[in-house]
């Protein structure tokens, strides 16, 4: 079976971790989120659901938020499935998981629909087309709120238009600790696109993990904006790679990415913010080739080994101290199968 999206290294992998789109929609028959029933809630989930059972790509799994364990339903927003607010079990929340974990479509958030589709790496218009095989596969069974000037209409005002929200998952150590980061932003921002932190919050990113993203939906059509997000993420990479090889010059440099590889194959409790911080570093190591660890296991340890993740993988009552202990058994294991087969 094909690796995870987010486990696996795709085109542009060192720098470009994943590719996702996301379309709001919303159906004319029911009011949007904020004023819908609980009856009403529920009624738009038996619609939903009615109108993907022969959806012809992948099998389609619906769960209720409520039906979930805390632990469960924040794994599923550490892993970008939801977002952090759908955690929340209201009325008529319902999440559609396929398979491959690829797709994923939010009932009743801010939208109705939230229809998202993940790729790994620089894979913007494979998930532009699988979101939109969604699309077109729900619109020939229901009825789209939708008007001629405005596009389509969403709860908030932010989404009218194309109501895409399309984006690239970065790993950005150089320019994060250049502080070029903060300097480009305000540039991003005024080409109609954002960029914060990942795996954190109020900006903070975690592992120098950031998120990419379009902000302009209404007066642009779906592919100027993708052609827009992509052209700056590849300018981003470029800038990312041209940071790399100055730091790479840095004998101190190499010395923090050994002495992260050192830690993480040797300790015995690593808390989520110290493995993010240190795996950050082992990354470069494994893109250069001076550590014995492949890209996609450190994607495989940041995704999987997140408190609310760990909870829900291993035991749900289990507290910091054993998941810091737990965390850094499984990093130690990975590692040493790098190792051992790097070295047949």
């Amino acid at each position: 079976m094909a690796e995870k999206w987010y486990i696996a290294n795709g085109n542009q992998g060192d720098i470009i971790l994943s590719s996702r789109v996301r379309l709001a929609r919303n159906l004319v028959d029911f009011p949007f989120p904020c004023r819908i029933s609980p009856e009403e809630a529920q009624r738009l989930d038996e619609v939903i659901v009615k109108a993907l059972s022969d959806f012809p790509g992948e099998k389609l799994h619906a769960v209720r938020m409520s039906d979930l364990t805390m632990h469960r339903a924040v794994s599923l927003a550490e892993k970008h499935f939801i977002s952090p607010e759908f955690t929340d079990p209201a009325p008529g929340r319902m999440l559609i998981l396929s398979d491959q974990e690829d797709i994923s479509i939010m009932v009743c958030e801010d939208d109705h629909l939230r229809i998202q589709t993940m790729c790994a790496g620089f894979a913007i218009d494979e998930a532009y087309q699988a979101a939109s095989a969604v699309d077109d596969h729900l619109d020939r069974r229901v009825q789209y709120a939708f008007d001629e000037r405005l596009g389509y209409l969403t709860q908030s005002p932010t989404g009218l238009g194309t109501a895409m929200r399309a984006s690239f998952m970065l790993h950005l150590p150089a320019l994060s600790q250049n502080w070029e980061i903060s300097r480009l932003a305000t540039t991003i921002g005024k080409l109609g696109l954002s960029i914060r932190g990942s795996y954190g919050e109020s900006g903070v990113a975690k592992g120098d993990i950031y998120v990419l993203s379009n902000q302009v939906t209404l007066g642009i059509s779906e592919k100027a904006a993708l052609d827009n997000l992509k052209a700056i993420a590849l300018q981003l990479a470029t800038r990312e790679r041209a940071a790399r090889d100055e730091m790479e010059k840095n004998v101190a440099f190499a010395d923090r990415i050994h002495r992260a590889y050192g830690i993480l194959n040797s300790a015995r409790m690593v808390s989520s913010e110290e493995m993010m911080e240190l795996l950050s570093l082992v990354r470069l190591g494994a893109v250069a080739g001076t550590v014995p660890v492949r890209l996609e296991t450190v994607n495989e340890l940041m995704a999987t080994l997140q408190p609310a993740s760990m909870n829900a993988d291993y035991d749900e009552n289990m507290d910091a101290a054993a998941r810091d202990a737990l965390r850094a058994d499984r990093i130690r294991a990975r590692f040493a199968e790098d190792l051992q087969n790097q070295s047949r």
